[in-house]
This record gives structure tokens, sequence and C-alpha cells, in this order.
């Protein structure tokens, strides 16, 4: 009588595609700088770069929408919420796409002005 022998897979070849299919996937995936509500397209400026902290406003504006700390908004709740800042030395940081008018970058210092929230920072893309 012949004694028969177990057999076992070969695990090889599948800890080969399981390795390769983790480097396509590390390889292929988008690493995200900031976390961002508007996707902007900024201008780019020979300006020094500044560190950014906790006790700061992030405002973006673009052709459509306006957020102000990751929150898209409409104008008049960002006035109110702009209003409702006790601390008028907050560091004010604005992104604003180089596609947009003018007139609704004006609209948007006026609150600021406004409020009297004067310590500004134009962010733009390094040249």
């Amino acid at each position: 009588m012949k004694k028969r022998e177990i057999l076992t897979p070969d695990l090889t070849p599948l800890i080969d595609v399981v390795f390769i299919l983790l480097i396509f996937f590390i390889v292929s995936s988008v690493f995200k700088k900031d976390e961002l509500a508007l996707v902007l397209n900024l201008p780019a400026a020979a300006a020094q770069e500044i560190e950014l902290n906790t006790k700061e406003l992030i405002i973006e504006l673009n052709t459509k929408s306006l957020a102000l700390n990751n929150k898209k908004l409409e104008l008049d709740e960002f006035e109110l919420k702009v209003k409702d800042i006790k601390n008028k030395k907050v560091d004010v940081l604005f992104r604003i796409d180089k596609e947009v008018k003018y007139e609704k970058i004006v609209k948007i210092l006026d609150i600021l002005q406004k409020y009297e929230l004067y310590n500004l920072s134009l962010i733009t893309e390094k040249k």
C-alpha cells in the first residue's frame, strides 16, 4: 500500500504578488501636503516662507467658492465668523487662485479691515 503524500501549496508566488501590489499602491498613491478645502492655482512669487501655527485663519478663495479654515462658506457666513474673532492680532493667511477677480478679493479685504484683522499674509507658489 502506497502512502499518500500531503500536498501543501507553495506560498512563494503568493507572497511575491502581495509585495508587488503593496509596492504599486505605495508608489501610485498621492501624498497630500496640506488638508485644504479648495483646489487653487496659486500665482508664483519670490517671497519668504512662513511657519504655520494653530492660531491663524486660513482663507481660501477661488472663482466659485470661499473657505475659512477648511470649511466652505458663503460671504455672509464668512463675515459672521470673522466678526466673532476675539484676538485681533491673529495671523490671516490668504490663499487666492490667480483667476479670481479683483473685486471678490476686495470684498474679503473689506470684511477683514472692518473687523480690524490686519496681520495678513498672501500665500503663493515658490518660483
